[in-house]
């Protein structure tokens, strides 16, 4: 493994507990029932734990969305080309797309980061760390190298650092690409031993002979490729996606400088159980 990346894995630690103690008992001691707040109350504690401070103030947060093409698209497990990655970077990047209209709403940043969209994009708003221009085909081979997976993870991790210099203090997770799903599929049925018919959904639009395509592709890529499930990173060479592989790394950097990142949708889900089996310890900075 790739020293940078042994280093930020060593760096993750457990939350504390003796602040997520006194935020308990502040809550007791408010003028309500005890536990009468609900899931509030459990996120209060838990956000204490993480940033190590009973009260904590989480005035800064980010959305880190973490954009990049895949191969597989060319098996048609999408209903969209491959192209539209490129065209909803460019309206994302223009402050035009939901999760913009969402993060203004709740007060948040947005940072879009190119980790391997194929194509040369070029904006002032857009966080150069492209990886290679996509990834290959899973349905026939690896998607990518595994020095390339190691490069994405830290690629979302130094994302994160650079913004917890500018002060943000929770972090969002967010993912472009076009043909994701699919490989978020496979990553979640190679970690979890599921099978692929239980895990595969619609994605975007797809109807249902697509789905039954996506899951033969997911088969496929499985078979072909034979994932190590006791690797995070060889299950994100062979069947992830460079973004897939960065949310990883943005979820270890939260939780390497004491950050909460929420968590939003099935690729960050897919994300998640690859920074989990890469650093156990990273599962109690998720929400």
């Amino acid at each position: 493994m790739n020293n940078k990346l042994r280093q930020l894995i060593d760096s993750i630690a457990q939350p504390d507990g003796v602040a997520a103690s006194a935020a308990s008992a502040h809550l007791d001691q408010l003028t309500k029932p005890p536990g009468s707040l609900g899931k509030l109350e459990s996120v209060a504690i838990k956000l204490a734990g993480i940033t190590g401070v009973d009260k904590p103030e989480l005035d800064r947060k980010t959305v880190m969305v973490m954009a990049a093409d895949h191969g597989v698209c060319e098996e048609g497990v999408s209903a969209f080309p491959a192209e539209v990655t490129q065209q909803m970077l460019y309206n994302m990047l223009s402050g035009g797309a939901a999760i913009n209209v969402l993060a203004r709403h709740a007060g948040a940043d947005v940072k879009v980061v190119d980790v391997g969209v194929n194509a040369d994009v070029a904006h002032a708003n857009l966080v150069d760390r492209k990886v290679r221009m996509g990834t290959s085909n899973i349905a026939k081979g690896p998607a990518m190298l595994r020095t390339e997976a190691e490069q994405a993870v830290l690629a979302g991790a130094e994302a994160v650092a650079e913004a917890v210099k500018g002060g943000t203090r929770l972090f969002v997770t967010g993912e472009l690409g076009v043909g994701n799903t699919t490989a978020s599929a496979a990553v979640v049925c190679a970690l979890t031993g599921l099978e692929p018919e239980v895990i595969v959904g619609r994605g975007t639009g797809v109807d249902m002979a697509g789905l039954t395509r996506k899951i033969s592709v997911v088969c496929r890529a499985l078979d072909v490729n034979q994932p190590d499930a006791n690797d995070a990173l060889d299950v994100l060479t062979k069947v992830g996606g460079l973004e897939i592989a960065a949310l990883a790394g943005v979820i270890l950097g939260a939780a390497a400088h004491h950050c909460p990142v929420v968590l939003d949708g099935f690729i960050s889900g897919a994300a998640a159980l690859a920074a989990r089996a890469l650093a156990p310890a990273s599962a109690a900075y998720m929400l």
